[in-house]
């Protein structure tokens, strides 16, 4: 399956259960997301439990369908597959893209988060993947703890050292983006940054118009 660029990935923070205001708030707003342009929704829920996981993804597949706009689950490639998604994106330490390669259809997009530029090379010599995820790029409130702060410089040196598309993670608002961009990112992922947006499809379209003005200007 061949990823559109530039990438403007929302990636879920859900709350609720199926069927409460808050689920319905939050698949409102995935699909003015998709509608508005995005690239990718990215199901990204740990705390869910496999039937409530595969049943949210169902959820996201269903509010984004009549869209071009692809659904990645978060390390899950049997939820992945059972649910239909476009795809998989793999955490730092999880399964190898050669495993999930061996279950998967060639269709299947392959992503992996990775941390460091010595990591992303690695990770684009293995073979496989579609796309990185690179972060913690800012200072970020949705993931303060989970890495350091890698910053502009070495987001430009990871995306000079692979061909792979590589999307920028952490801290992302829309001023910063036009800086990511020129840094080499092919787009940019965010959670807060859609969560707490007053107009989603704004957002999307603001994100979108940074991307490709910087790619028109390389």
């Amino acid at each position: 399956m061949r990823l559109q660029k530039p990438i403007v990935c929302v990636v879920t923070r859900a709350r609720g259960v199926v069927g409460s205001p808050e689920r319905l708030a939050l698949l409102s707003r995935v699909g003015a997301a998709a509608g508005a342009g995005a690239t990718m929704i990215q199901v990204r829920e740990r705390h869910l439990d496999d039937r409530a996981l595969l049943a949210f993804v169902r959820e996201v597949l269903d509010a984004t369908r009549s869209t071009p706009c692809l659904v990645i689950v978060n390390d899950r490639t049997d939820i992945a597959l059972t649910a239909g998604a476009h795809g998989v994106h793999l955490k730092d330490d999880g399964v190898s893209v050669a495993d999930v390669r061996s279950i998967a259809p060639a269709a299947l997009l392959v992503g992996r988060s990775v941390h460091s530029e010595a990591e992303a090379v690695a990770r684009a010599l293995d073979g496989g993947c579609d796309y990185l995820f690179f972060g913690t790029v800012f200072p970020s409130t949705s993931k303060p703890d989970d890495h350091a702060v890698a910053g502009i410089d070495q987001l430009r040196r990871v995306c000079a050292s692979v061909a792979l598309p590589v999307v920028a993670i952490g801290g992302m608002t829309i001023g910063r983006t036009a800086q990511v961009a020129r840094a080499g990112a092919a787009g940019v992922a965010a959670i807060s940054l859609f969560a707490e947006a007053t107009d989603v499809s704004r957002v999307v379209t603001s994100l979108h118009d940074a991307l490709t003005v910087n790619e028109r200007n390389v």
